[in-house]
């Protein structure tokens, strides 16, 4: 993992921004993508963001959903891309290909990461839960078993959760719910699944009408999530039938009983479905949850949020607003470590691409911006910039500071075409950049899209003239403009002393 954040001298400047910033902040989260199905999941110093993918384009009036996504996040308010590392072609033996990547969950096991993911089973109307392994977050994951661990109706939205002696459960279901013991090797599962009974108000809440039999239809819809926080078990879960809100119980024991605390959040604005849930980062408690808000969003293109809270003192989880603030930077940027260009606050006009081997962004319009929150650039401040690039068209690549309708722009890059080739650009600034910056954008203007890739970027306190520079940014080159895995050796350029190198 790369450093890029810093509490060093200016901690206190830092902190005393941080009353300010938090008006800046906002929801949804990731804006390159919807991101529905938020699974956060904490690794060290570091949350990963487990989502799935609602497409762009809606197929058939429905979910369509052709793979799953990584993000992550040191510091709650700039979220790096981390890949697609597994698509329905993991899942090639037995699920259907290209459509129905439904919610999953990930976890790690002595250095093996275990991502559970649901989709419907080929040549069947019902879905299955498999388990894709990796050796780090990011993948690549290897589907080792070749066939669902559970299958059945109803049998969707796992959560896994590693108890204290060692025992991992899996949860699962739709209006009913399972979990099955899983082995320690978390791809197979001893005894047989055991149904949690779910049809009890005093477990999970009141009625919410009718089953087609005439029985009533339980409180738990779906969406279960499971933890252990000071000796206590909590079940949260997409509640009250559709539309749906965030609701939890509770237990001594994990296998029950439970016992119902009630509503944590309300119905998901433009959405009606709600999934997600709570983890504990660095001393902050945070519920996460997707909405239909991002731009063209809706029931079917849902987007992942955040809220901060503080459990009350008995160990229940308040009543939760839903804010379009969001949370507050618990870290500062330091500009003058390397930084991915894929480490975003909030973007227009372009994506991010590439995998385990290496991601970027790349504009998907001819004009596109990044914006990066919360920067440190200290007392003595930065005066010129360096980034690694690639393009086919001119372009050119400005850097500013303050907000988006009253930056200024503090350095330009006009970039020829490199012929797809990654090269390194630099530039003077046209005044030191000092202190706490709320924000730093990275406008990109070009002449035609998907003409120009932006791999990773560092400030430094020197003009560029002064000589030598500090370490060159090492190049991710195994991908052409389009995303695609590059087998022509000129995409592959190392930077040593600052000249490209053909590998």
């Amino acid at each position: 993992m790369i450093s890029i954040y810093h509490f060093g001298k200016f901690t206190l400047t830092c902190l005393a921004s941080l009353a300010v910033l938090c008006a800046w902040a906002q929801n949804p989260i990731i804006y390159d993508r919807y991101t529905p199905d938020p699974a956060p999941y904490v690794h060290g110093d570091t949350l990963y963001l487990f989502v799935d993918h609602d497409e762009d384009v809606t197929e058939n009036n429905y979910f369509t959903m052709k793979n799953w996504l990584l993000y992550s996040t040191v510091d709650m308010v700039n979220w790096t891309y981390r890949g697609t590392p597994i698509t329905s072609k993991t899942f090639s033996s037995w699920a259907k290909q290209d459509n129905d990547c439904w919610a999953s969950q990930c976890i790690e096991r002595n250095g093996k990461w275990y991502w559970y993911c649901t989709a419907t089973i080929k040549g069947e109307a019902y879905p299955g839960i498999g388990v894709a392994v990796a050796d780090n977050p990011a993948g690549p994951y290897v589907d080792k078993i070749k066939k669902p661990l559970v299958k059945g109706w109803f049998k969707i939205d796992p959560s896994v959760f590693i108890d204290d002696n060692g025992q991992a459960y899996l949860f699962y279901g739709n209006n009913m719910l399972w979990y099955v013991k899983l082995n320690k090797n978390m791809t197979s599962f001893t005894g047989n699944e055991i149904e949690v009974k779910t049809k009890s108000e005093d477990a999970f809440g009141p009625y919410k009408g009718y089953n087609d039999d005439g029985t009533p239809k339980t409180n738990f819809e779906e969406a279960s999530w499971i933890y252990k926080r000071n000796g206590k078990y909590y079940l949260e879960y997409a509640a009250g039938g559709v539309p749906e809100h965030w609701a939890y119980s509770t237990a001594d024991k994990v296998t029950g009983p439970w016992t119902y605390q009630g509503k944590v959040l309300g119905q998901a604005d433009n959405s009606f479905t709600i999934h997600g849930g709570s983890v504990e980062f660095k001393e902050h408690h945070y519920m996460f949850y997707h909405n239909g808000k991002l731009t063209g969003g809706g029931g079917y293109k849902r987007s992942t949020c955040v809220e901060e809270f503080t459990p009350n003192e008995d160990g229940t989880i308040p009543s939760i607003k839903f804010t379009t603030t969001g949370v507050e930077p618990i870290l500062a940027v330091n500009p003058f470590e390397l930084q991915e260009a894929e480490t975003i606050n909030k973007c227009s006009g372009v994506r991010c691409e590439g995998d385990y081997n290496g991601c970027y962004v790349t504009n998907t319009k001819k004009s596109g911006n990044i914006r990066v929150r919360n920067i440190d650039f200290g007392e003595t401040g930065a005066k010129s910039f360096k980034a690694l690039v690639r393009s086919t068209e001119a372009t050119t690549l400005e850097i500013r500071t303050g907000t988006k309708s009253g930056s200024k722009t503090v350095g330009s890059i006009t970039i020829a075409s490199t012929n797809g080739e990654w090269q390194e650009v630099t530039c003077d600034l046209s005044t030191t950049v000092k202190g706490v910056q709320l924000y730093i954008y990275f406008i990109i203007k070009g002449t035609d899209v998907q003409t120009f890739d932006f791999d990773k970027w560092q400030f430094f306190e020197e003009p560029s003239s002064i000589k030598p520079r500090t370490t060159s940014l090492k190049s991710q080159t195994t991908y052409d403009l389009q995303g695609r895995k590059s087998n022509n050796s000129k995409h592959a350029v190392k930077i040593i002393n600052g000249k490209k190198i053909i590998k």
